[in-house]
């Protein structure tokens, strides 16, 4: 019986989980900071450090479960991923061509937004199965369909 190695990730899931861990760990312990930098000069709104908050741990939880699912549980994280970097880059946009973001602001945070809905993306296509030829564990079959031959 063969043995079957874990696929590696590819970069862009660790790239992705990383700045995950990284936003949620900053708006689990320092929403103040983050508020701060969204609206600079302004007051700290209890429900604005409450949101980091909530967000922050739910973050954590998204960057974690990409550096530990597997196989198609995986690529369904990075497709859930797609969706919801994508409406974060939405949110992002909208909010600065309304006026509601200083135009800095906003486009910097609608850039980060956008990055990581390719992050998701590309790494969607990339997660592979397990690595062996063809086997129920991942559904990856062998590289001949059966009945197909090889024209000579």
């Amino acid at each position: 019986m063969a043995k079957h190695s874990a696929a590696r990730r590819p970069a862009s899931v660790y790239a992705l989980a990383g700045v995950r861990l990284f936003n949620g760990v900053s708006g689990l312990l320092m929403p103040s900071m983050l508020i701060r930098r969204l609206e600079p000069g302004k007051g700290l709104s209890p429900a604005a450090v409450y949101a980091f908050r909530l967000f922050g741990i739910r973050t954590i939880l998204l960057g974690l479960d990409l550096l530990t699912h597997r196989d198609e549980r995986l690529r369904e994280d990075l497709r859930e991923g797609v969706l919801i970097h994508g409406s974060d880059t939405a949110t992002a946009a909208l909010l600065g061509v309304s006026g509601r973001l200083a135009p800095r602001t906003a486009a910097l945070t609608t850039l980060i937004s956008a990055t990581n809905t390719v992050l998701a993306a590309t790494a969607t296509d990339r997660v592979g199965g397990c690595g062996a030829t063809s086997h129920r564990c991942c559904g990856k079959r062998g590289g001949k369909r059966a009945g197909k031959r090889k024209r000579t």
